[in-house]
């Protein structure tokens, strides 16, 4: 069963919340966070992402990054622009973006749940990325960025929320990209052991954004176990800084696909291969956008095609086989553009739906890339059901917006 538990949360002061949270750090590379951070010394990458203190060829790697970060930290802290929680608490963080809103319950996961599969995957890690972010970890003895979980909604669960936030949030802000951020505490001693009992009810809980958060928090954590010889499974470095929204509240963004060249083939033969697998629709050059699984559109020469997948190309039966990126990657990107790993092959790009069609079609337009190919987006069940199966998710495959911001909560190991 899961376990979640609270603790006393390090938090930034209410007047300098919007300054300081940003977006995670793997979200923008060193130059656009540098562009953000405005000169602003409080803002959060300046402790997640400290290269941005440092000249564009310096190593990201070096051991003199994570201490930036580190010293970067403490000097917020010292200077009281971060505070921590007299006692162990749960917190609420809301976001709302375009009218939608969802309710995240912020505590620590368990390092044991981690290791045991109580908690799902459904992506690979990179070891580079992993290292990177287990390096934040080790020098600061803190978690600094939450990860982004999600659970099968529970009732009582939500009308705790519900209740919980119908009073003023602590924080109440709405970040440059228009999103709105509130966050409540929660100290209430009965509410806090609801939270507890109702995690402990769940069999799993789903890594939905962060696996390399994730997995160096939980490997961090075990590394001091396996140093501690008085080791008693209480200590604070067994538990890890996570957000947990009920699966019903999430939405899934589409993650889209531009290749660089056609293998060889002109336009009139690509789509006449398509037709192998897929009945073909010209829909002229309005932006077309997939209305149901198994349905893409494909922007090639200045015209956008509906592709509806034909029978047999898929297997709704299979977790991985529903999947329309499979159904692209099996008919498509392997058999006619020699596309065969998505994870090294340079010729082929993704563009996450936030950046809209109009980014597919820029790409193409300017001769950057030759094909763009949208999809209809994974769904919460269909990630479930390929992580209750022990299953990875073909690369590039779920955007969930919006981001956690960071700095609004830190967790730390000791």
């Amino acid at each position: 069963m899961a376990v979640l538990k609270p603790f006393k949360g390090i938090r930034p002061k209410k007047e300098l919340v919007k300054s300081i949270a940003c977006r995670p750090y793997d979200v923008l590379d060193e130059k656009e966070a540098r562009i953000e951070t405005k000169g602003d010394p409080n803002s959060f990458y300046h402790v997640i992402k400290p290269e941005i203190d440092f000249p564009d060829d310096f190593d990201h790697y070096s051991p003199e990054i994570y201490k930036k970060g580190k010293e970067n930290f403490e000097r917020m802290f010292r200077d009281g622009v971060f505070f921590q929680d007299g006692k162990d608490c749960y917190y609420i963080y809301a976001q709302t973006m375009d009218g939608r809103k969802q309710y995240g319950i912020v505590g620590c996961a368990a390092v044991d749940d981690y290791i045991n599969g109580v908690i799902k995957k459904h992506e690979l890690t990179r070891p580079d990325k992993e290292e990177d972010r287990k390096n934040h970890v080790r020098v600061s003895g803190l978690n600094y960025e939450p990860v982004f979980f999600a659970y099968r909604q529970v009732h009582k669960l939500d009308e705790l929320v519900s209740h919980i936030t119908t009073s003023a949030p602590e924080y109440d802000f709405v970040s440059d990209d228009g999103i709105g951020h509130q966050f409540w505490i929660v100290n209430n001693d009965s509410d806090i052991n609801i939270i507890t009992e109702e995690f402990a009810k769940l069999k799993n809980t789903y890594v939905a954004d962060g696996h390399h958060r994730t997995a160096a928090a939980a490997l961090v954590g075990k590394e001091r176990r396996d140093k501690n010889p008085n080791h008693t499974g209480k200590e604070e470095y067994n538990f890890f800084l996570a957000v947990h929204f009920p699966d019903n509240q999430l939405k899934i963004m589409d993650y889209n696909r531009v290749i660089k060249d056609l293998n060889g083939l002109s336009a009139a033969q690509l789509i006449e291969k398509l037709k192998e697998n897929f009945t073909i629709e010209d829909k002229g050059t309005e932006e077309y956008r997939p209305a149901a699984l198994h349905e893409f559109s494909m922007y090639l020469e200045g015209k956008w095609y509906k592709l509806n997948a034909k029978a047999g190309t898929y297997n709704d039966s299979d977790p991985i086989g529903v999947l329309d990126v499979t159904i692209l990657s099996d008919k498509v990107l392997t058999p006619l553009l020699n596309i065969v790993d998505l994870r090294k092959d340079k010729r082929i790009d993704f563009v996450g739906g936030l950046r809209g069609l109009g980014e597919l079609k820029r790409r193409v337009d300017n001769g950057e890339m030759k094909v763009a190919f949208a999809l209809y987006p994974v769904t919460m069940k269909q990630l479930m059901d390929i992580a209750d199966n022990d299953l990875i998710m073909p690369p590039k495959v779920t955007w969930f917006e919006p981001k956690l911001r960071s700095g609004l909560v830190l967790h730390s190991l000791d």
